[in-house]
């Protein structure tokens, strides 16, 4: 399935090309700058009955575009950007249907466990998704945190999607070497996580055609949906029309 997104940065919808947020030795890359707000695209996603797009805040100064996101669209869509034990349960009572948390629950490298348990009392484990995007490193998809710029200890593997299953809902996780790139996704990846994770999934990452969100279908065994940003034409893209992604899910 399709699920659509909602990137903000510094107030305004965008797509940026992952791992360059922060990025002294690449600058900062962007695909698309939309004069449309934030609200607009929660509005043009609640019309279609869309369910399980992300909102995603990368950096400071999008607290007022997200919330008037929420707003159009209450219950429909996820949050995650800076969340953590203070601010979670203020976000679901804005209208997020789920908070996305990665980096606050990994301190120097590894999970913190104690962070962890806490925020899943505050909002409970149905209201919770673990962002574990990653990075490929020697074989192996480290994940990475604060921006995608620091490689955690971790690795996706079966034995951390299990041990995480009985704390979240799902799980959303980005290819960040091929996020905004639209040069294919990762099918190794999603072919893994359909074999490794006990919970739905959404997949981000270098999808660039229709046949991209066939294709992650097909070797998701129907648990991986996939988010599609800078291909969209309602993101400035040319392989993907956002009409047809919408019948994908109709059909």
């Amino acid at each position: 399935m399709f699920r659509p997104c909602i990137d903000l940065h510094e107030g305004r919808v965008k797509q940026i090309v992952g791992g360059t947020l922060e990025s002294p030795a690449r600058g900062l890359m962007t695909n698309f700058v939309s004069d449309h707000s934030a609200a607009w695209y929660a509005e043009l996603y609640r019309k279609d009955a869309l369910t399980g797009g992300h909102i995603i805040l990368l950096g400071a100064g999008n607290d007022p575009a997200a919330r008037s996101a929420l707003a159009a669209y209450p219950g429909g869509l996820q949050l995650g950007g800076g969340v953590n034990a203070t601010n979670a349960r203020g976000w679901l009572d804005a209208g997020a249907s789920h908070v996305i948390v990665t980096s606050w629950v990994f301190r120097e490298g590894q999970v913190d466990r104690a962070r962890l348990s806490e925020l899943v009392k505050i909002v409970g484990r149905q209201q919770l998704v673990l962002d574990l995007s990653c990075r490929k490193r020697d074989g192996k998809y480290f994940v990475v945190t604060d921006r995608w710029q620091h490689f955690t200890d971790v690795t996706l593997s079966v034995s951390t999607l299990e041990s995480f299953g009985d704390l979240c809902a799902e799980f959303l996780i980005h290819a960040v070497d091929v996020e905004g790139l639209c040069r294919g996704i990762d099918g190794e990846l999603v072919e893994q996580l359909a074999r490794w994770s006990p919970l739905p999934v959404t997949y981000a990452g270098g999808a660039n055609s229709l046949a991209d969100l066939e294709t992650v279908t097909r070797l998701g065994q129907g648990k991986i949906d996939l988010t599609i940003g800078s291909a969209l034409d309602i993101f400035g893209g040319r392989g993907v029309r956002y009409a047809d992604a919408v019948a994908f899910n109709r059909k």
